[in-house]
């Protein structure tokens, strides 16, 4: 062996090279993993797993969101209920009878229905007006009585009971008790000569009846039995 092939087996296997491998340094240089490109995978990796997670996020809060509205609802129909319990607990205990509507004042008064009314929304006022007293009758559309009164019930006495005031407060008295019952709608049957007949219209009006019809029923003598005799004034 000459010194030439010493030396060459000294040196040992030639290093690989780019030159010697005849590949381009580029790609070399990508087979072999450095240290950065290894941690530049793994923060990837991260950012994955994070962008993997994120979307349940929203999901998450929107249902605590219909959980917490599903509580305040609730909230809200259990206050409601117990608002109208107390408001029908309130209504019982204030339940008033015809006798408590009618000692109170007729001005500023609502009339309400009482416990135990008849549920009767039209009928007949009857006013029988003579020259010694007035008499107020209200009745369904067939005749049965729900209120009366009379100027003798309601303290008159003498030449008074015949007089426009009389009739006034009889037809009040009479009026707001077939109201306690629902009645709204009257219609008028009028009898005799007195001076209470305009005066229970007017007053009927005042309480806030709808007057249908006024029908005059005083009885005409058709040259029937002799009449009394005249009046002395």
């Amino acid at each position: 062996m000459t010194d030439k092939d010493h030396s060459a087996s000294d040196k040992g296997p030639e290093e690989t090279s780019p030159e010697n491998t005849g590949e381009p340094a580029d790609q070399v240089e990508k087979q072999v993993p450095s240290p950065e490109n290894s941690e530049q995978m793994e923060v990837d990796s991260e950012e994955k797993n994070t962008a993997s997670d994120t979307p349940q996020e929203p999901e998450e809060e929107a249902a605590q969101g219909e959980a917490t509205e599903e509580e305040t609802a609730e909230g809200e129909t259990t206050k409601e209920e117990t608002a109208k319990e107390e408001t029908a607990e309130g209504e019982t205990a204030k339940e008033e009878t015809a006798k408590d509507l009618l000692k109170s004042d007729l001005e500023g008064v609502k009339i309400r229905k009482a416990k135990g009314s008849k549920n009767i929304t039209s009928g007949i006022c009857h006013v029988l007006a003579t020259f010694n007293n007035t008499k107020v009758t209200f009745s369904d559309l067939k005749g049965n009585v729900i209120s009366w009164s009379s100027s003798g019930k309601c303290n008159f006495r003498g030449s008074r009971k015949s007089t426009a005031y009389a009739a006034q407060v009889v037809t009040q008295d009479a009026g707001r008790n077939a109201m306690s019952h629902g009645m709204k709608e009257v219609v008028v049957k009028v009898k005799g000569p007195g001076m209470g007949r305009d005066s229970a219209v007017r007053t009927l009006q005042s309480l806030g009846f709808i007057i249908s019809s006024i029908i005059d029923v005083t009885p005409v003598p058709h040259n029937g039995c002799r009449p009394p005799k005249r009046r002395r004034v």
